[in-house]
């Protein structure tokens, strides 16, 4: 079969690999039918995910039909529909047992990470019946791709680790999928103001579309100075952090108001300088994680009954085979406009 392969720091190929095979009764081989490019594959690319082995097939979201099943999978026979979860659960183990998914004692981020993973015309996915969800008859398989990661970390690691609350005052730092799934999950709670930072302004009028109250063009603009004026020098209650560099992790500390939350959802790559001098008599909150994606099943509902449409993220469409040309894209996402790309099989 045909792979997107990562050859070490700066080096992809579309290449040709080996069929998955069941390794383990609980694995279940998909044919994937649509996947997309994350940030994290670019944070792959650039190096800031060292566990990450030359020849690894890449991808973690991602949506397919089960091709074969291993002998102890009861929920899924072959022709089904499904949903690939970028975490993948054992359901069993002392951390699975209380929905933290994400650490899997035999799981966790393992596709295209510690094992192959979407970008490719099969995969294996191991503890199938956790890790899988079965797709309705009439569901849009492009909107629940993005289910399979962005919508769940944006909500659980942004939306719900930051504690958003009716009336809040939130700024989202990073306008890109990440930030704009933080967007429209923290919805679900009436937050009073949704303020949006970017460099794009492209990205800045799509988070208006999507709710933003206010935008602020990094460039143009003193982020920091503006959301002080905007909040009457207190500050926002909730800063999402949604990039994953220095700097706007920064923004975030600088923003918060006293007994605020500082939700981290980016990757990071790199150190960040922690201002506790500043921030310890603040009683600020701040938090940071991996998703467990233990909302995905209600925000498949969400998806289901138009409270959301996060089909309205993507910005273009490939074809399998031209998958480098989707990197392309995505990885100049200010240039091309891009925000989500679909790679279909």
């Amino acid at each position: 079969m045909k792979a997107l392969v990562y050859q070490g720091p700066g080096n992809k190929e579309w290449a040709e690999k080996p069929m998955p095979k069941i390794e383990k009764p609980t694995d279940v081989i998909v044919k994937i039918t649509k996947t997309t490019i994350c940030g994290t594959d670019l944070h792959i690319l650039k190096g800031d995910v060292p566990e990450v082995t030359s020849g690894r097939i890449l991808g973690h979201e991602g949506v397919g039909v089960v091709e074969e099943v291993g002998a102890a999978v009861r929920n899924y026979r072959k022709g089904d529909r499904v949903l690939i979860s970028c975490i993948t659960s054992c359901g069993s183990c002392a951390n699975c047992k209380r929905q933290l998914y994400s650490h899997c004692e035999d799981g966790g981020w393992i596709l295209g990470h510690l094992i192959d993973g979407t970008q490719a015309e099969y995969v294996r996915i191991p503890h199938g019946d956790n890790s899988l969800y079965p797709i309705p008859e009439d569901a849009d398989e492009e909107a629940l791709v993005m289910l399979s990661d962005i919508l769940p970390t944006g909500f659980e690691i942004g939306v719900l680790a930051g504690a958003v609350k009716p009336g809040d005052a939130i700024a989202i730092v990073g306008a890109g999928p990440i930030g704009i799934a933080a967007l429209l999950t923290a919805q679900f709670y009436s937050p009073g103001r949704i303020i949006m930072v970017d460099m794009d302004e492209n990205r800045l009028g799509v988070s208006r579309q999507f709710g933003a109250t206010d935008t602020i063009r990094v460039g143009e603009e003193d982020a920091v100075a503006k959301i002080r004026e905007m909040t009457g020098g207190v500050g926002v209650d909730v800063a999402i952090e949604a990039v994953g560099v220095p700097a706007t992790f920064d923004v975030c500390q600088q923003v918060v108001a006293a007994g605020g939350h500082v939700a981290n959802v980016g990757v990071h790559g790199a150190p960040v300088e922690l201002h506790l001098e500043n921030l310890w008599i603040q009683n600020i909150n701040i938090s940071m994680g991996l998703v467990n994606t233990n909302t995905t099943p209600m925000l498949m509902k969400t998806v289901q009954s138009g409270k959301i449409d996060p089909s309205k993220l993507i910005t273009h469409r490939f074809e399998l085979n031209d998958i480098l040309s989707a990197y392309e894209v995505f990885g100049n996402a200010a240039r091309e406009k891009a925000l989500k790309v679909i790679i279909s099989a």
